[in-house]
C-alpha cells in the first residue's frame, strides 16, 4: 500500500464513536437563526445571546464537532455540537480552552525571520513577500543543487496537509515523514493492516468498548488521554457490566477501575500475549468455529507459541501464574464480545513493536471477537467528493538508495521514517538532506534524541516552518510563517466512519488575527512563487462545495441541519459471511509478507534490556488536560496543570531518601539531566520504573507560560532503536536516576530482572549536565 492510499485510509478514520442516542430538537434554537449579525447580545451575561457557528476541534487530534459562541465578534466559548452522536454538548478541558488558544499573547502574529543563531530565539518581522518569497527561493536553489530529495517535510495534522502537497509535486521521496507515524501509531496500524487488512488503529481505534462484555487494555491510558467519545465508550461499557483486564506497569486510570490489573514488568507485554495464546490453544478455549472459517495460518501459530507457557512468562513478566490464568479466563468466559484495544501509541522498544501488536491483533482473533458486538468492527465509509487540486497524484521517483524503502520494507506505508531524515541530514547518507520544513509537529519535544536534531538543524541550508506559537522548533527555524488557529479557518470536509458516521466541516468561528493565514493559502502562493502547478481553486470555501457536493450537500445546507449529518452505520458483520480485505479474505495469524521481507510473521519474545543498576527504566503518557507540548502555554490549562510529577515508587524512595513533592534532577543513562521536577511517591508505580507525563519542560523563552515547568521527558530520550519492520523509533528504552542537591543517588534494585532479559550496557556518555 503506498503512502497516498494509507493517508486518505487514515484521513478517513479520522472518526468519532457514536456513543448515547440523543433527542435533539431545536439544536441552536433561536441563538443560531437569529442572533444579529455582529454576534450581539451583549446585554446578556456570558454567552447567553451569542451568535453560534458549528466548527470541529483541534485541540487534540481527535476532533470532536464544537459550536463557537460570538459576541460582538469575539469568541467566548466552545462547546459541542448536540448534533454530534460522539460528543454531544460536551468537550473536555482542552477543547474548551481553544479561547486561550486564539486569544494567547505569545502567538506568532506576524512573518518572521531569524538574526542571530539557529535555536536563539532572535527575529525580525517580514512581510508575507518577503517570507514566502526566501522559502521558495530557498527550495528552489536546494533542489537545483543536491536534487529534489534534498527537501525534507515534517508534517502532522490538517494544517500540515496542503503544505505536504507542494514537497510531493516537488519530487522529494521524504514529503511526508509525519512523527505521528514513526513516533506513535505506526507499528500497531501496520501490525493491523497486514492482519486484518484495514487499519484497524490508526487516529481512531475501531474497538466497540460500549458493547462488550469484558475489555483488554495492555498500557493504554483512558481516561488519561481524554477523547471524549472513546471514554464515555469505554464508561459505558464498563456502567453495562463489562469485566475490565488492565496490563500496566502503573496503576493508570483505567488500571483502578479494572477487576483484574496486572503491573507488569515494562517490555515484557508480548511474552504475556504469546502465553495467553499458547494456554487458550492448548486447553482448547480458543473459538474453533471462527479460526477454522476465517483465519489462516493458525497451525503455524499453534506450533510457534508452544514453548510460550504461563509458568515460563512468570518470572519474565514479573507476575503469578494464578493472575495471569485468571485474567485470560475472565476474557475467554466473555468472548467474542471482547474489546481487545488495539491501543494507538506503541513505539515503544524498537524491535517488538510491531510484533506486540500483532500480537493482540492475533488475539482477538481467537476469540471470535471480529465484526461482532463489543469486538472489533470495520469502518462505514461515508461519501464525499474527490478533490484534484492539480498536485502531483504519482508517487515520486526514488532514489537509487531510498530512505523509505530500502531501510525498512514497510516504511514507505507511511513515508519516510524520522531517524533516517535526521540521520541523513546529519550524515550526507545514503545522500544529503539540505532543507527541512515543518508544519503541526514540535519536532524536539517529539522525536528521540532531540541534541541530534539541533545538531543536524545545524547543517542545514535552510529551515521553515509553519507555527502558530513561537515553540521549540520555530526557535530554530530560519523564516516562520504565522498559521490560522482551526478557530480562524476552513480545511476540508471531515468524515467519520465508526459506529454513527457523519459528515461535518470546519469552519472560522471568527476572522483571523493580525497577520496570520490559512494553511491553504499559504501554500498556495508558495506553490505560485515556487512555479508549480498546484491547488487550482482559489479559496477554501470553493473545494469545501465540490466535496460537499459529492455528499448531496452544500455549506449553507449543512449549516442549516446544524453544521453535521449523521449517516446509517454498517460496523458488525454476519459471522458466515465474514471476509477481510486481505488477499485470501482471511483473517491472517501468520504474516506472508513479513516472512519474505526475512521478518517474523509470528510474534516472537525478544527481550528487552533492563535497566543498569543504579537506573530505573523511564515511562511516559498522557495528561488528561494537556495535548503533549501544544496546550503547554495555554492560560487555562497551565492554571490547572503547570508542571508534570515524577511517579516514584514508595520503597525506591524511601531507601533513596527522597521524599514526597520536593523537586529533583533527573539523569538518564547518557549523562543528560532534566530541569527540577516534584517527585510523586506512590505504591502506584513498579520498583524498576517511573513515570512522568509527556510534553512538559519547554525550552522556547518565547512561551512564557510554559518555559521550564515540569522536565522534559523527549530530553531524557537519547537513545532509541527503530523498529525493523517500519522504522518507527523506540521511546521506552532509557533510563533515569536521581540528582537531589547536586549529588547523584543511584536508585535501589528491588525487583532483578531474571536471566533471560539481559541488562543495558552504558556506552560511558557524558551527555549534557
Amino acid at each position: 500500500m503506498k503512502r497516498r492510499n494509507f493517508l486518505k485510509l487514515s484521513a478517513s478514520a479520522c472518526a468519532a464513536i457514536a456513543a448515547l442516542e440523543l433527542e435533539q430538537k431545536g439544536i441552536f434554537k433561536a441563538a443560531f437563526a437569529k442572533s444579529p449579525k455582529g454576534g450581539g447580545g451583549s446585554k446578556l451575561p456570558g454567552s447567553l445571546g451569542a451568535k453560534e457557528i458549528p466548527s470541529v476541534c483541534e485541540m487534540c487530534f481527535w476532533r470532536c464537532p464544537i459550536v463557537g459562541k460570538i459576541k460582538d465578534g469575539r469568541l467566548v466559548k466552545i462547546e459541542g455540537n448536540p448534533k454530534s452522536p460522539a460528543n454531544g454538548p460536551r468537550v473536555c478541558a482542552r477543547g474548551n480552552s481553544g479561547v486561550q488558544l486564539l486569544y494567547d499573547p505569545d502567538r506568532v502574529k506576524y512573518p518572521l525571520k531569524r538574526t542571530g543563531a539557529r535555536g536563539e530565539g532572535k527575529w525580525a518581522r517580514i512581510s508575507w513577500d518577503e517570507a514566502l518569497d526566501e522559502v521558495a527561493h530557498n527550495l528552489i536553489k536546494v533542489k537545483k543543487k543536491y536534487g529534489p530529495h534534498a527537501l525534507a517535510y515534517f508534517d502532522h495534522g490538517a494544517s500540515a496537509e496542503f503544505m505536504r502537497d507542494i514537497f510531493k509535486t516537488l519530487g522529494t521521496e521524504n514529503y511526508t515523514n509525519e512523527p505521528a507515524f514513526f513516533q506513535c501509531v505506526g507499528p500497531a496500524a501496520l501490525a493491523y493492516l497486514k492482519t486484518y487488512g484495514y487499519v484497524t488503529t490508526g487516529t481512531r481505534q475501531y474497538v466497540d468498548m460500549k458493547n462488550a462484555k469484558a475489555m483488554l487494555l495492555v498500557a493504554t491510558h483512558i481516561g488519561e488521554n481524554v477523547h471524549v467519545s472513546h471514554v464515555r465508550e469505554f464508561i459505558e461499557g464498563l456502567d453495562n457490566g463489562a469485566k475490565l483486564v488492565v496490563v500496566d506497569p502503573r496503576f493508570s486510570a483505567a488500571a483502578a477501575k479494572a477487576d483484574i490489573h496486572l503491573p507488569i514488568r515494562p517490555g515484557t507485554d508480548t511474552a504475556l500475549l504469546l502465553a495467553w495464546m499458547n494456554f487458550i490453544i492448548t486447553e482448547g478455549l480458543y473459538n474453533k468455529k471462527f479460526v477454522e472459517k476465517h483465519c489462516a495460518g493458525f497451525e503455524d501459530l499453534k506450533k510457534a507459541v508452544k514453548k510460550y507457557t504461563l509458568q515460563w512468562a512468570s518470572p519474565i513478566c514479573d507476575l503469578p501464574v494464578e493472575d495471569m490464568k485468571k485474567a485470560i479466563l475472565l476474557l475467554v468466559k466473555n468472548s467474542p464480545h471482547v474489546a481487545v484495544h488495539p491501543g494507538r501509541h506503541s513505539t515503544w522498544y524498537g524491535r517488538g513493536d510491531t510484533s506486540r501488536h500483532q500480537a493482540l491483533a492475533i488475539l482477538a482473533a481467537l476469540f471470535g471477537a471480529v465484526g461482532v458486538k463489543g469486538g472489533l468492527y470495520f469502518p462505514t465509509p461515508v461519501k464525499k467528493g474527490h478533490l484534484n487540486f492539480g498536485c502531483a497524484e504519482e508517487e515520486p521517483e526514488t532514489p537509487e538508495t531510498s530512505i523509505s524503502e530500502d531501510y525498512y520494507p514497510f516504511a514507505a506505508t507511511f513515508g519516510s521514517p524520522t531517524s533516517k531524515i535526521i540521520e541523513a541530514t546529519r550524515t550526507g547518507k545514503p545522500y544529503p538532506i539540505r532543507l527541512w520544513g515543518i508544519n503541526g509537529v514540535n519536532i524536539l519535544q517529539t522525536i528521540p534524541n532531540p541534541y541530534q536534531t539541533m545538531e543536524a538543524i545545524k547543517k542545514l541550508d535552510f529551515i521553515f516552518c509553519e507555527e502558530i506559537l513561537p515553540t521549540e522548533t520555530a526557535m530554530w527555524s530560519d523564516i516562520v510563517l504565522p498559521g490560522a488557529t482551526y478557530l480562524e479557518r476552513y480545511d476540508s470536509v471531515y468524515t467519520y466512519d465508526l459506529l454513527t458516521p457523519y459528515l461535518t466541516v470546519r469552519q472560522p468561528v471568527v476572522k483571523p488575527m493580525f497577520e496570520v493565514k490559512s494553511p491553504f493559502w499559504i501554500a498556495r502562493e508558495l506553490a505560485k512563487r515556487a512555479g508549480l502547478k498546484c491547488f487550482n481553486f482559489n479559496e477554501e470555501i470553493e473545494f469545501i462545495e465540490e466535496e460537499l457536493k459529492g455528499a448531496g450537500l452544500t455549506l449553507k445546507s449543512l449549516n442549516k441541519k446544524g453544521g453535521l449529518v449523521t449517516y446509517k452505520a454498517n460496523p458488525y458483520r454476519d459471522p458466515d459471511k465474514l471476509k477481510v480485505a486481505t488477499e485470501n479474505g482471511k483473517i491472517q495469524l501468520s504474516v506472508e509478507d513479513f516472512a519474505d521481507e526475512d521478518l517474523d510473521p509470528i510474534p516472537k519474545f525478544i527481550p528487552t534490556p533492563a535497566p543498569p543498576k543504579g537506573f530505573v527504566r523511564l515511562v511516559y503518557g498522557r495528561c488528561p488536560v494537556h495535548t503533549f507540548s501544544r496546550t503547554m502555554n495555554n492560560k487555562w490549562l497551565h492554571n490547572e496543570v503547570p508542571e508534570n510529577e515524577l511517579w516514584l515508587n514508595d520503597k525506591v524512595a524511601k531507601k533513596a531518601g527522597v521524599k514526597d513533592g520536593e523537586k529533583v534532577i533527573l539523569e538518564n543513562q547518557d549523562g543528560y539531566r532534566s530541569w527540577p521536577i516534584k517527585v510523586k511517591v506512590t505504591p502506584g508505580i513498579r520498583p524498576d520504573t517511573a513515570y512522568m507525563a509527556h510534553g512538559f519542560g519547554s525550552r522556547s523563552k518565547m512561551l512564557t507560560k510554559a518555559y521550564k515547568q515540569g522536565a522534559s521527558d523527549q530530553f531524557l530520550i537519547t537513545e532509541y532503536e527503530d523498529d525493523p519492520f517500519m522504522g518507527a523509533s523506540s521511546h521506552r528504552t532509557n533510563f533515569i536516576r536521581i540528582v537531589k542537591g547536586g549529588k547523584v543517588i543511584n536508585l535501589p534494585e528491588l525487583c532483578p530482572p531474571p536471566r533471560e532479559i539481559p541488562r543495558y550496557k552504558a556506552k560511558n556518555r557524558t551527555g549534557g549536565k
